[in-house]
């Protein structure tokens, strides 16, 4: 039967033993999902980290039966998939090293717009906490930022219903299938959300939502946000973990600090203790540390500027880019999903141009 791409790159997702780093690996070796699965066993084996168990299981009949009925899933629920290759694909998240390959998702929120802002906090929400969440997001209403939280209960739910209040788009990034609302109360909001922002999950339709489902799902929040506020967290839970995660991810991350005898003041206290967070007292903390009081710029190259025709090849290294200071061929080929040869030739055209330049290392960086 003749599948599309799309079709190939979902059925990746479902190979056993096949994450996310090495489904880039085997798209830049291969050229494409679809060439994977064509493929002789003695071929896959010598891309690193591809055994004969892993060779096997990729070429194993029962991966494009499920990927068929995963797709069928997906249309019935008018669920679109988004792979790390598609224009479409959020910049902020192809530079990371452990992005989601593929995920799932419904709604109209553009994932590449200028300015987003992660809302995190325990469930166990103070009236504290949310008055104090919903307090933020309409302070920061005038810079239309994307508010990105987990559709939990407590701060999440508060964070969503706010910019929904508000006329802020917000993304729910969940730790189940996306047709799968936990906890079930909040499917009015998530259903508000559909229309006014999206839902987003790297777990396929049907996924019950399990424990080690949801600091993956963190990760996600962590890597779309500009900077990751803390409301309120206990010593420990899914709000510190998502800032680590800000943190490892070079992203800006704020604590609202509480009184020092409150449980659910101990995490953001801790965050702030440790300069693991910047202390969060106004909103004018938050627009001064982003320079969002200043206008929206993507790059600073002005050749950039010009009305150059980039292919979609090129559009994807210079969004790459344009997140990093500098990246390592290597990194730039499983990253982008190019094959090497097409790459080394698509970078010294770049270069060519003035847009691009080589460093020592094999490394490249904007020009």
């Amino acid at each position: 039967m003749n599948q599309s791409e799309s079709f190939y790159q979902l059925a990746l997702t479902l190979v056993a033993g096949v994450g996310d780093v090495l489904i880039r690996h085997l798209i830049s070796y291969s050229g494409s999902a679809t060439a994977v699965f064509q493929s002789s066993a003695g071929k896959l084996m010598k891309i690193p980290g591809v055994g004969e168990v892993t060779a096997r299981a990729i070429l194993s009949p029962e991966v494009l039966k499920e990927a068929e009925r995963v797709t069928q899933q997906t249309e019935a629920l008018g669920v679109k998939t988004v792979f790390y290759t598609d224009k479409c694909y959020p910049s902020r998240l192809k530079s990371l090293y452990d992005a989601p390959a593929l995920f799932y998702w419904q709604g109209n929120a553009d994932l590449n717009t200028g300015r987003t802002l992660g809302i995190v906090g325990t469930r166990q929400a103070t009236d504290y906490g949310r008055r104090m969440t919903e307090e933020i997001i309409q302070a920061l209403k005038a810079y239309q930022p994307l508010i990105i939280s987990g559709l939990a209960y407590g701060i999440d739910i508060a964070a969503h219903r706010a910019s929904l209040q508000h006329g802020l788009p917000t993304i729910g990034v969940m730790a189940s299938g996306i047709d799968v609302i936990y906890p079930s109360v909040h499917q009015k909001t998530a259903q508000e959300m559909r229309h006014h922002g999206a839902l987003l999950t790297e777990s396929r339709p049907g996924t019950k939502p399990d424990a080690h489902l949801f600091p993956a799902r963190n990760r996600i929040i962590a890597g779309l946000s500009d900077v990751v506020i803390v409301v309120e967290a206990a010593a420990k839970g899914g709000a510190l973990i998502t800032a680590e995660y800000a943190n490892n991810y070079h992203r800006d991350v704020f604590a609202v600090p509480g009184q020092v005898n409150q449980s659910f003041s101990q995490g953001c206290n801790k965050l702030i203790r440790e300069n693991k967070a910047q202390i969060y007292t106004r909103p004018e903390d938050l627009v001064e540390a982003l320079n969002w009081d200043k206008p929206l710029e993507m790059h600073t190259n002005p050749l950039l500027d010009r009305a150059l025709d980039f292919t979609e090849e090129e559009s994807q290294v210079i969004a790459l880019l344009r997140q990093l200071t500098d990246e390592h061929i290597d990194d730039i080929s499983w990253k982008t999903g190019l094959p090497m040869g097409t790459l080394a030739a698509l970078l010294l055209n770049l270069e060519f141009k003035g847009i691009i330049r080589s460093l020592p290392g094999k490394r490249y960086g904007l020009g």
